[in-house]
């Protein structure tokens, strides 16, 4: 009965979300979702906890529970859990590690859209860092990643070549401990065929989606284009969801 009251619960939030009941992207806290649903604390924290797990809000610390804005744009996501979470870092090619190059590094003014993704004001600027990841020499990957200039001032092109989430853990003791995922594939684009060694006709994977710190703070949006051959990703997935 107990369990049945939280799936209403979530039932009725994800439709409110993606109604767009919440103009602020902040759910109301726990004593008023309590009062609005005339249900035990104990059960919304059940039901949010498990919004949370699906990907639909996150926690930041000291802030509240937020939607997140990558769901509301695909209307799912990808939850992708871990310490210092860097997906590219993840792959695995034989017993490959992944270098970097780094093609493009600019500061720029954080787009409306940057400003959703990443909670940022309209004055706030980004870095807009793009790399080519490779194994053994063969290019894998070009990915392309926004980051908050006010999380980490003195990243510099020389750091952006190495791991950034390596050199925050370095300097600020913090980790990327969660995204949320959108997972595709779609025509290459001439830059994709040069850069990825692919010809007109060949695909490639697209991994877009929303990096945070273990405190919930949006730390970086991030678009990555894979050689299609290495589009393999296994993960875990509980079925016992809403």
């Amino acid at each position: 009965m107990v369990d049945s009251v939280s799936k209403r619960v979530v039932h009725d939030l994800k439709q409110r979300i993606l109604a767009g009941d919440f103009a602020t992207k902040r759910l109301p806290d726990e004593q008023q979702l309590s009062e609005w649903y005339q249900v035990s604390r104990s059960t919304v924290k059940r039901a949010v906890n498990r919004l949370a797990d699906q990907g639909i809000v996150f926690r930041k610390r000291g802030a509240g529970t937020f939607i997140n804005p990558f769901f509301l744009k695909n209307k799912s996501a990808f939850h992708y859990e871990g310490k210092n979470l860097g997906v590219t870092d993840s792959f695995q090619v034989g017993d490959s590690q992944p270098k970097s190059e780094l093609l493009d590094y600019q500061v720029i003014v954080a787009t409306p859209e940057l400003q959703q993704d990443l909670f940022l004001e309209s004055t706030d600027f980004v870095y807009q860092i793009k790399r080519l990841r490779l194994f053994d020499q063969r290019p894998i990957i070009i990915e392309t990643g926004y980051i908050p200039i006010k999380i980490l001032p003195a990243l510099t092109p020389t750091v952006a070549q190495h791991s950034i989430f390596n050199y925050l853990q370095e300097i600020k003791g913090q980790s990327v401990s969660r995204s949320f995922l959108s997972i595709s594939a779609e025509p290459s684009t001439r830059e994709d065929q040069q850069l990825l060694n692919l010809s007109k006709t060949e695909p490639v994977g697209v991994m877009a989606g929303i990096f945070f710190l273990d405190d919930g703070t949006p730390f970086e949006v991030s678009n990555m284009r894979l050689h299609y051959q290495y589009l393999k990703y296994n993960t875990f997935v509980n079925l016992d969801q809403d």
